[in-house]
């Protein structure tokens, strides 16, 4: 299959992978890297073809993520999330789009999807207010997808929903500071009694639902995929990515190494070493394979405009972050073998390992609730779960 933006993407890898110290130190990706990003058509991938997107195949869209996270994780981070809302926004309503990329077709949207509003209905829409953290690449959008609870007469939560906001109406609170994923810049988002119209809100349980209001103008077979499929998944190639950038520049990086201790010798003739590089090699694989087989055949069922079953799309959160949890496998073991070396900040290695570690924490890739979900449906109990 072509993939034509990662062919692109490929002859940017060597410049990001040689800025990925300085985005580490520095907590900030240059705007050059992103204005590279947005010309390989990284951005669009995802976007409807009405707004200038390409309506890409969402597996083409996560084997350029991966590359891009391989060469630096921050980097990768910021591309998966700020491409991704292309996609999440072709399902508002028609006037939101029109809205977003009235302005040009490589209009970035930034998020925060915890549920940290408080959305008060009023006449045409709600009055938002909120501090949101964690929104990733935000310096780079002119938009912001939040998410808040509408309040009732009485004070109490009675819909959880998400809106989008312009640049105008929030201020960024640079607070990012972190052990992993560092270049992100993941800071906080601050609204104070904005007003949102009703067009720009969507109900979070429709969306789950594949009843989101976008599918009336892109009916193409994207838009009828799940968000809690799309999103998550995203999220994974990312931190699968990291993992196998870090495997392929540990086989670069001990092929020539010699032993100081353990009586010496090269490093690639101990045969505990050769065994980690296979687990690690085996761990990466399966969770490609398993994230974009499920992609894959929930988008056929989209591209037949068929019901995707309930057991596929728990499979493919189960897979997923399996998917995720195989990265970080990969990555411990090639860390624990790395040798002190690996230790020393800045090296290529304990990048990608804080990097992985901390992407790994993301509500995406909680391991635990999205088996206990599988499981669930497995004995034939109810599932009700917004990221399913």
């Amino acid at each position: 299959m072509s993939n034509e933006v990662l062919d692109a993407v490929r002859g940017l890898l060597p410049g990001i992978a040689e800025r990925a110290r300085s985005v580490d130190e520095k907590g900030r990706i240059p705007a050059e890297t992103i204005r590279e990003l947005t010309a390989a058509g990284v951005f669009r991938m995802l976007q409807p073809t009405r707004h200038g997107g390409a309506e890409d195949d969402p597996v083409a869209f996560y084997e350029v993520i991966r590359a891009v996270s391989g060469a630096c994780g921050s980097t990768g981070w910021v591309a998966a999330v700020l491409g991704v809302h292309s996609w999440h926004l072709g399902l508002f309503a028609d006037e939101a789009q029109r809205e977003v990329w009235g302005a040009g077709p490589d209009t970035l949207i930034a998020s925060s999807y915890a549920p940290i509003g408080r959305l008060t209905p009023v006449d045409g829409g709600y009055e938002v207010t909120g501090r949101w953290s964690f929104s990733s690449g935000c310096e780079f959008a002119s938009w912001a997808l939040l998410g808040g609870l509408v309040v009732g007469a009485e004070g109490r939560p009675v819909d959880f929903m998400t809106v989008l906001v312009p640049r105008r109406d929030y201020e960024i609170a640079e607070v990012w500071d972190s052990m992993g994923l560092r270049g992100t810049a993941s800071d906080d988002i601050v609204v104070e009694k904005a007003f949102v119209p009703s067009h720009r809100a969507m109900r979070n349980f429709e969306q789950a639902q594949l009843r989101n209001p976008g599918r009336k103008v892109n009916t193409g077979p994207l838009y009828r995929m799940p968000f809690g499929t799309i999103f998550t998944s995203t999220v994974a190639a990312s931190v699968i990515g990291m993992a196998a950038g870090c495997h392929d520049l540990y086989v670069t990086r001990m092929r020539d190494r010699i032993r100081l201790s353990l009586g010496g010798g090269r490093f690639v003739e101990d045969q505990f070493a050769q065994v980690a590089v296979a687990r690690a090699a085996s761990e990466i694989d399966a969770a490609i394979l398993q994230t974009d087989r499920n992609v894959r055949e929930i988008h056929e069922f989209a591209v037949r405009n068929e019901k995707i079953p309930m057991e596929l799309r728990l499979r493919a959160r189960r897979d997923q972050v399996r998917g995720t949890e195989r990265a970080i496998e990969a990555i411990d073991i090639l860390f624990k073998t790395a040798g002190g070396n690996s230790l020393h900040r800045g090296n290529v290695i304990e990048r990608a390992w804080r990097d992985a570690h901390a992407g790994s924490v993301h509500v995406a890739n909680d391991v635990e609730h999205a088996l206990s979900m599988y499981g669930r449906g497995e004995f034939g109990l109810k599932v009700e779960d917004n990221l399913v």
